[in-house]
Order: structure tokens, then sequence, then C-alpha cells
């Protein structure tokens, strides 16, 4: 009797080991099952990093870009540009802060400067200017090097007129046509006559059609402008 105890006792316990390796098993695949649905965010965050695109790199401004305006000068060629009364020049003498400076043309064409007194400037282009300008200082400073450049243009201007976007006076520094003129100062206002426009040069009225000329036709009418010239839109 004892005996069949002692075999119920271990035939019972056989039985509940296995259950309870099984009990202790479930929980185990429950939590790797969570480690299994982990990576699913990542995926998820994926298509938040393809809506960001860098931001594009700032456009450099287009370069050449000059204003024209009374008092100023554009691109001056130092080999042909006449110089003329009212022209603001700079004289640079290399190591010589004293003899270096701007200067204002005098109405008689002359600059004044240290040590060489007056020197003519009216009538001669800068590099010209600047031989002179050397050869007077050879005789108080050894080897001299003297450039000279425009600062601003006075002498030589034209005006334009009328229904245009920026009237006033602009600098004749470099050959100009009537079309470029017009360009310079704006273009024309809402309702300007395009194709009849005057050129007054002393007691002549020269005529231009813009609507001709943009369109490739009678280009013999866009004339270089004169000193002076004065443009007048209607």
């Amino acid at each position: 009797m004892r005996a069949f105890s002692l075999a119920a006792l271990v035939l019972a316990l056989g039985v509940a080991a296995p259950c309870q390796t099984a009990q202790q098993a479930a929980p185990a695949t429950q939590q790797a099952a969570p480690a299994t649905q982990q990576p699913a965010p990542a995926a998820q965050q994926a298509p938040a990093a393809q809506q960001a695109p860098a931001p594009e790199a700032a456009k450099p401004a287009p370069a050449g870009t000059t204003k024209a305006a009374s008092g100023t000068t554009s691109a001056v060629d130092n080999d042909t540009y006449i110089l003329g009364a009212e022209d603001v020049i700079v004289v640079r003498v290399w190591r010589e802060l004293d003899l270096s400076g701007p200067h204002t043309i005098r109405p008689d064409g002359k600059i004044t400067m240290p040590l060489i007194k007056e020197i003519q400037a009216a009538g001669l282009t800068p590099n010209k200017v600047a031989e002179e300008i050397t050869t007077a200082l050879s005789k108080f400073v050894n080897g001299p090097d003297v450039a000279v450049s425009v600062e601003e243009v006075r002498s030589r201007r034209y005006f334009v007129d009328g229904e245009i976007n920026r009237p006033g006076a602009y600098p004749l520094a470099t050959p100009t046509t009537i079309f470029e003129a017009i360009t310079l100062a704006g273009g024309f206002r809402e309702f300007a006559n395009k194709k009849h426009i005057l050129v007054l040069r002393g007691d002549k009225r020269i005529k231009f059609n813009w609507s001709e000329v943009l369109k490739g036709k009678n280009l013999s009418q866009n004339i270089n402008l004169e000193n002076g010239d004065r443009i007048m839109v209607q």
C-alpha cells in the first residue's frame, strides 16, 4: 500500500514538471514577441527623413551689374578717356601718402599737388596725366611710381527727361547709344510713346523709334550720344 502511494506521488510529480516548464516557456515567447515588433517604428521614421530635404544653397547675385547715376562713373578706359573740367581723379604715388589723394579738375583744366604745384589734366587721358606727374615728381622723389584713375565723371554727361522711370543726368564715360541710355534710365513709364522719341543736340532734333530698334529695324538711328545730349520721352 505504501509502495502504491510512492508510485502515485512520483507519477504526479512527473506530470506537473512538464506543465510548469510549459508555463515558464510561454512568457518567454510572449516577451520575445515585442522584441520583434521594435524595428517597426524605425521603418516608420524613414519617410520623415525623406520629407525633409536639405535647403538649397543661396544663388549668387548676378555679377557685372552697375548703376548709372549723376556724378558717378562707369568703367573708364584710362588709355582713351579724355579728362575735362569738374572730373574727379585720384592720384596715387607709391609710398608717398602726402602726395596721394583725390583732385577735382578746375575750370582752367589744372590740378594742384604738393611739390609740383600745378599740372595740366583736362584734355589728357588719366595715363597721360600719370606720366606728366611722374616727370614732374622726378625732380623731388627718387623713381616715383604714379597711377591716376577716374573717381567721378562730371565733365561729360547726357540727360534723360519725360516719361522715363529714372530721369536725370548720367555720366558719358564710355560710348553710349540712345537705346542703352534709355535702358540705364530704367526704361519707360506705362504711357510713354516709344515710337516718337527726340534727342536734343544743340539746335538739332534727332528722331528715335525705340520699337523699331527693338525689332532690329532701322538700326542706323541708334546713334552714340554726345556730351550734353538730352533724350526727351513723351
